[in-house]
């Protein structure tokens, strides 16, 4: 219990604690007509509310030097007080308190991403002699062991052995990669099937991963929060009132002869009218109304301040893995050669791989169980590092079958004819090309795709017609990324990129066009996130940390979500002008009727609550946004 309560938000249950003291004392007041009771709640909420308003105050006269919004509310709340409108002074403090409480929603969410990446880093690695020690301990030129299924722990090549690596924590690319002696490895991929030794080429401090969590915390850090209108206006505002109602209240019985206790409560008034109490709720209440309306369709947007940033956004980058594509490989086409039918390529390809625990195996066991195709039954089985599988054939009169690429099934390396054509073809439109032969001849080819999202194409070209340019930065080959963008309309593309590669690009975007978003899934795209304008992550399947670094998230998955939220954000901005518009012409009117003593403090309030309604209703739209 006592860890529940130290973990509370003690700023955000004071406001409540004070809105609900507000009700009631109001119920007391209006239903009741309990004159006494409702005072003791109106002053209860005036405490509870008026704390933090009140340590902000003291706050920005001790450290900031200047009178800010909060000192601004604690004056008008005693000054409330002191001519008995303790109503209005708990109003005062509530709703200030709960702009103050909607304007850090969201901020915790994001300084967990850090942490998550900590989380998914290696923490131990195991050396030649089988001792396992903290990942810190390895040296450049020290051998580690990773079993199969093993997360690698450092950056290095391979010493020994083989296996298939799936990188899409770095690059983001969707296929695995076939690893041998000689290849170079990154810390934080994932061994999927095969025993390696590694040479480590860097200490871990150094790895593409530490890189990773390392621009994470500076990208994070480089985001400088915009200084909020209100805070802004403050600094005119509040002194220029404070110092009106001190005039008000001291130069006409000190020089004119006037009644001062006229003067003050002139002098009160003004300070309770110039308390900017629909001002204060304008923002909030557009920002959460769209942020709750947003909910509803699965996007998920981590605060007032990047739903006011996705209004302003002009271009918008896409990792292409998981976020363009679904990120499962299939068989999108079968063709085959020299009189064999497609028939016999898929039978003899699924029983070969029926041994194989390469991930594209899958794939071709799907389709040919998609298909109704029984693989034939092998033997004497064997798997080459890189190239493919190979074994006899039960079926097919013993002969020897081979899956795999052309280094395997044709080792000269000659494809002729229709075979070169198709081939060519095929890897052209981005495609992986599997080759299936018997006995040395060429029987066909399987063709697999990842799968572009459906709505992808749709998105973009909303996007287009918003002024919007799109962009695609991926950690895939350029003939795969070509064939997306030729697919969804994307006319700028980059690809074989790291991370770090990806977040240059980040900020080049940024300067061409000031506000830019980036779209992502993985660990590989924390760091462009972070950067971006608006970081906006594919949840549904995406990474902790990709969801956690955002700051919107996607829970659907959906691609359409994203001029959507940028349509929300534009709107919630022209809302939230015409809020303060109207609260500060309000203002403006009652601020010189109380200069100029027609202005009656009852008359004040009802125009600034119900310009507060007003405010409220006009914000509630968000909600219904489409």
């Amino acid at each position: 219990m006592k860890k529940i309560i130290s973990g509370w938000n003690w700023e955000k249950v004071l406001t409540g604690v004070s809105g609900a003291a507000l009700l009631v004392g109001l119920f007391f007041s209006w239903v009741m007509k309990d004159a006494a009771t409702a005072e003791a709640f109106y002053y209860v909420s005036i405490f509870l509310g008026g704390y933090f308003v009140f340590v902000g105050a003291v706050k920005g006269l001790l450290k900031q030097r200047f009178l800010n919004i909060n000192f601004l509310v604690v004056v008008a709340a005693m000054g409330a007080v002191y001519i008995n409108q303790l109503a209005e002074a708990a109003a005062v403090v509530f709703f200030f308190s709960l702009a103050e409480a909607f304007e850090e929603f969201g901020i915790e969410r994001s300084r967990r991403a850090v942490e998550a990446l900590l989380k998914k880093s290696p923490q131990t690695a195991i050396l030649e002699n089988g001792e396992e020690v903290p990942v810190e301990k390895v040296r450049v030129g020290d051998i580690v062991i990773v079993r199969p299924g093993d997360i690698i722990p450092v950056d290095g090549k391979i010493a020994k052995g083989f296996s298939s690596v799936d990188e899409a924590a770095i690059t983001g690319e969707s296929i695995p990669k076939d690893k041998r002696e000689g290849d170079a490895v990154f810390a934080g991929t994932i061994n999927q099937n095969g025993y390696l030794e590694i040479e480590t080429a860097k200490e871990s401090g150094d790895s593409t991963f530490s890189k990773i969590i390392k621009m994470v915390e500076a990208a994070q850090k480089s985001r400088a929060p915009s200084q909020a209108f209100i805070d802004r206006f403050a600094k005119y505002y509040t002194p220029s009132v404070v110092i009106g109602a001190a005039l008000i209240a001291a130069v006409p019985p000190l020089f004119f002869g006037g009644v001062f206790s006229d003067w003050i409560y002139r002098a009160l008034v003004l300070l309770v009218i110039s308390c900017p109490c629909a001002l204060v709720i304008s923002t909030p209440v557009s920002i959460a109304s769209a942020i709750g309306g947003a909910s509803r369709k699965g996007v998920l947007v981590k605060g007032g301040k990047y739903l006011e940033l996705l209004g302003k956004i002009k271009a918008v980058a896409f990792d292409k893995t998981r976020t363009l594509t679904l990120g499962e490989p299939y068989i999108s086409e079968v063709v085959a050669f020299n009189g064999f039918s497609k028939e016999d390529v898929i039978a003899d390809a699924a029983g070969i791989e029926k041994f194989s625990s390469h991930p594209l195996s899958k794939s071709i066991l799907d389709f040919a169980q998609k298909e109704g195709i029984t693989p034939h039954l092998m033997d004497k089985y064997e798997h080459f590092a890189g190239k493919g599988g190979r074994a006899t054939c039960l079926v097919c009169g013993d002969l020897e079958h081979c899956v795999g690429n052309l280094k395997l099934v044709q080792p000269d390396g000659n494809l002729e004819g229709e075979a070169y054509k198709k081939t060519e073809e095929l890897e052209k439109e981005g495609k992986t090309v599997v080759l299936v032969s018997e006995d040395g001849k060429l029987m066909g080819a399987l063709a697999i795709s990842d799968r572009l999202r459906p709505e992808a194409g749709l998105a973009i070209g909303k996007l287009a017609r918003m002024g919007i340019e799109s962009v695609m930065l991926t950690g895939d080959n350029s003939r795969a990324a070509d064939f997306v963008a030729r697919e969804t309309g994307i006319k700028e593309v980059y690809t074989s990129l790291l991370p770090d590669e990806k977040l240059r690009k980040i900020e080049e975007l940024k300067k061409r066009f000031g506000f830019a978003a980036m779209v992502g899934d993985g660990v590989n795209d924390a760091p462009s996130l972070a950067a971006s304008t608006v970081g906006i992550a594919m949840a549904a399947g995406g990474s902790d940390v990709a969801i956690e670094t955002a700051d919107v998230a996607l829970m659907n998955g959906s691609l359409l979500n994203i001029p959507y939220a940028i349509k929300l954000g534009k709107k919630s901005l022209k809302t939230i002008k015409w809020n303060i518009g109207v609260a500060l012409a309000v203002k403006a009117v009652f601020l010189v009727g109380a200069v100029s003593g027609f202005a009656h403090l009852e008359a004040a309030i009802a125009a600034d609550s119900g310009v507060a309604i007003l405010v409220i209703l006009n914000s509630l739209r968000m909600f219904n946004v489409e």
